[in-house]
C-alpha cells in the first residue's frame, strides 16, 4: 500500500464528467470552471464561424467551424489546492457512445439540466448510464436567468423520470427576467445575482447578503418576493431530506444547484460542492479481482483514443485512466493484450487541445500515451500483472453507409485516414466478404458527417457517403467452428470484417435477422463488444 504522502495525493484529486442534452449549458460551465481553476482568463463563446473566438474545450477544427462539441475534452486544473480532472462529454445523441465509455472512466458526473426544458431523452439516457454504475450525480439546473419552468416541477420530473431522490442545496429566487439570486440551504445565506454588461471576466456575478430573516433582504427583492420565498424554503426545507453522502456516493441521492452558467453564477457553488463531497479515486474491476487505488503498483485503462491532435506530426494519443499506483517517467509497463513491456518515456495531461509533458501521475488522473497504432480501446496497462479491465463497451452501429472516393487513386490514404479515426470508436468500419466496398456504422448519422469533413482536414481526402441496405449488425461467433465455416459459406452476402479481423453480420431487416438466427441456433450474434482490435486489414 502507499505511504502517507500518496494517501494525500488521492485525497486531494476528484475526476468527473460533465454530460447533458445538447445546448444545457455544459461547454459554458466547463469554461466557467476553467476561470476558476485560473487556466483561462477569457472564455470562448461558441458562435458561428464568422467568430475567431470558440470555446477552449472545442479545439478541434470541426468544433469550431459546426460551434459543437463532438469529442470529449479532458482538462486538469486546481481548485482550492484540489486537481481536478474534468471530462466535458459531446451532448449530441449522435456521438453518446464516446460518452457511454468515457463514463467509464470517472467516479462523479455533474448533469446540468436547462430549467425551460427539463429532462430530455439525451439527459436521460446518460443518467441512466451512470445508475448503472451507481456514480454519484451532482445536479445544476441552468439558465435560471431565462423563463423556466417551476423549480419543484424539474425535481419531481428528475424523481420520476429517473427514479433518483433529490435534495435541493441552493435554491432559485424567482427566474427569467426577475431572477434575483439563489438562497444556500446549507450556508443559510442569500447571493444575489449582479447582471454584468460585460463577459468573459473571472467575475462573481453575486454579492452575498443576510440570511433568510434579515428585513434588509425586504429593501433588495421586495417584501412581496422576499415572504413567497420564505414561504417556499419553508415547504422546500420540509419536504425535501437532508443531504445524506452516503446516499449521494451509493448514487441514490443528487444534490440539486440552481444558476446561471452564462452569468457565471453557481458555479464557484458547484466546485465547492465537488471537492467537498465528490468522491476521491475509486476502485475499477478487472476480469479477475477488484483493484484498489491504494495499491502500490501501477495499473490503468484506455477509454479514448484521439487522432491527430497535433495535425503537423499526425499523431495519436491514447487517454489512460489510472487505477492504482504511480506513473513515472520512464517507468516499463506491460501492455496486457498483446503482451510486451514497453517504457513510457514520455506521457501527458491535458487541457482540450493542449497538452503537457509530465514526470508523476496518481490514481483518478488522465495521461496520455503516444499510440502508433498498437493501443486500443479497452487495453490495460500494468508493471506485469496480465489483468483486463472490464466494462468499457463497444456497441454495434445503428446506422450504415458506404464510403466512396472522389478520386480513386487515394485509395491507400482512405484505408489509413480510416483506420485512425476507426480507432477512437466514433465511428466502425466493416469490409463485406462478396466485394470491395468499405460500409461504415456509427451510432448517430452526424458522425459520418464529421468522418467526411475530418478526411478532407486531416488527411485532405474528398470522400462521398451514400446509403447502403442495411439496418443493423451484430458480431458472429460459435464454440464451433464448423458452425462458423458453415454459416459463412450460405451467408456470405451479408458478411463482413470488421477493423479487428473479426466476423459481423450486416442484416438488410430485423425479419432476416431473426431467421437467420433461428436456424442456426449454435451461432451466438453479438451486440455489443468489450473491445475492438482497430487495426483495418487489407
Amino acid at each position: 500500500m502507499f505511504n502517507s504522502n500518496h494517501e494525500q495525493e488521492l485525497s486531494k484529486r476528484r475526476t468527473f464528467a460533465i454530460i447533458s442534452h445538447p445546448d444545457a449549458g455544459k461547454t459554458t460551465i466547463t469554461e466557467k470552471m476553467l476561470l476558476f481553476g485560473k487556466v483561462i482568463h477569457t472564455s470562448g463563446i461558441v458562435k458561428g464561424r464568422g467568430n475567431k473566438k470558440y470555446a477552449k474545450s472545442d479545439w478541434m477544427d470541426i468544433e469550431k467551424k459546426r460551434g459543437i462539441s463532438v469529442t470529449t475534452s479532458v482538462m486538469q486544473f486546481i481548485y482550492k489546492n484540489v486537481l481536478i480532472n474534468l471530462l466535458d462529454t459531446p451532448g449530441h445523441q449522435d456521438f453518446s457512445e464516446d460518452t457511454y465509455r468515457i463514463l467509464t472512466a470517472v467516479d462523479c458526473c455533474l448533469v446540468v439540466i436547462d430549467a425551460a426544458k427539463g429532462i430530455e431523452e439525451q439527459t436521460k439516457k446518460l443518467i441512466d448510464v451512470t445508475r448503472m454504475h451507481n456514480t454519484p450525480i451532482i445536479t445544476f439546473i441552468n439558465k435560471l436567468d431565462r423563463d423556466s419552468q417551476e423549480p419543484i416541477n424539474i425535481l419531481d420530473e428528475i424523481e420520476k423520470k429517473i427514479q433518483l431522490n433529490c435534495t435541493p442545496v441552493t435554491w432559485p429566487i424567482s427566474c427569467g427576467k426577475n431572477f434575483k439570486g439563489i438562497y444556500h440551504i446549507h450556508k443559510k445565506l442569500i447571493y444575489l445575482y449582479k447582471k454584468k454588461t460585460f463577459e468573459n471576466k473571472c467575475l462573481l456575478n453575486s454579492q452575498v447578503f443576510y440570511s433568510l430573516s434579515d428585513v434588509l433582504l425586504d429593501n433588495d427583492i421586495g417584501i412581496e418576493l422576499a415572504n413567497h420565498l420564505r414561504e417556499e424554503l419553508d415547504l422546500i426545507i420540509n419536504v425535501y431530506p437532508e443531504f445524506d453522502k452516503k446516499n449521494f456516493l451509493k448514487g441514490v441521492l443528487t444534490p440539486v444547484f440552481f444558476g446561471s452558467a452564462l452569468g457565471n453564477f453557481g458555479i464557484d457553488h458547484l466546485l465547492t460542492s465537488l471537492i467537498t463531497w465528490g468522491p476521491s479515486p475509486l476502485s475499477r474491476k478487472s476480469h479477475t479481482r477488484k483493484v484498489y487505488p491504494q495499491e502500490k503498483k501501477f495499473t490503468g485503462f484506455v477509454f479514448k483514443i484521439q487522432a491527430n491532435m497535433d495535425l503537423k506530426h499526425r499523431d495519436r494519443i491514447a487517454f489512460v485512466r489510472i487505477v492504482s499506483g504511480q506513473y513515472t517517467k520512464g517507468m516499463r509497463l506491460r501492455h496486457v493484450r498483446i503482451k510486451k513491456n514497453i517504457i513510457v518515456s514520455d506521457a501527458f495531461s491535458f487541457l482540450a487541445g493542449d497538452r503537457l509533458s509530465i514526470d508523476k501521475a496518481y490514481p483518478g488522473d488522465v495521461i496520455g500515451f503516444h499510440n502508433h497504432g498498437t493501443i486500443k480501446i479497452g487495453d490495460t496497462f500494468t508493471e506485469g500483472e496480465d489483468i483486463k479491465f472490464i466494462g468499457i463497451p463497444s456497441f454495434a452501429p445503428e446506422i450504415y453507409r458506404r464510403i466512396f472516393l472522389k478520386n480513386p487513386l487515394k485509395q491507400k490514404q482512405l484505408i489509413k485516414g480510416l483506420t485512425q479515426l476507426s480507432e477512437e470508436g466514433a465511428i466502425q468500419v466493416f469490409r463485406p466478404i462478396n466485394n470491395n466496398n468499405l460500409i461504415l456504422g456509427a451510432i448517430g448519422i452526424l458522425q459520418f458527417d464529421v468522418v467526411i469533413e475530418r478526411l478532407k482536414i486531416e488527411y485532405h481526402i474528398d470522400a462521398i457517403c451514400e446509403q447502403v441496405n442495411i439496418i443493423l449488425a451484430r458480431w458472429i461467433r460459435s464454440k464451433n467452428p464448423c458452425s462458423i465455416y458453415s454459416f459463412k459459406k450460405n451467408n456470405s452476402a451479408y458478411l463482413a470484417y470488421d477493423t479487428s479481423n473479426s466476423l459481423i453480420y450486416l442484416a438488410p431487416t430485423i425479419a432476416n435477422l431473426n431467421i437467420v438466427m433461428s436456424e442456426y441456433s449454435d451461432i451466438i450474434f453479438d451486440k455489443t463488444r468489450e473491445q475492438v482490435d482497430n487495426i483495418l486489414k487489407r
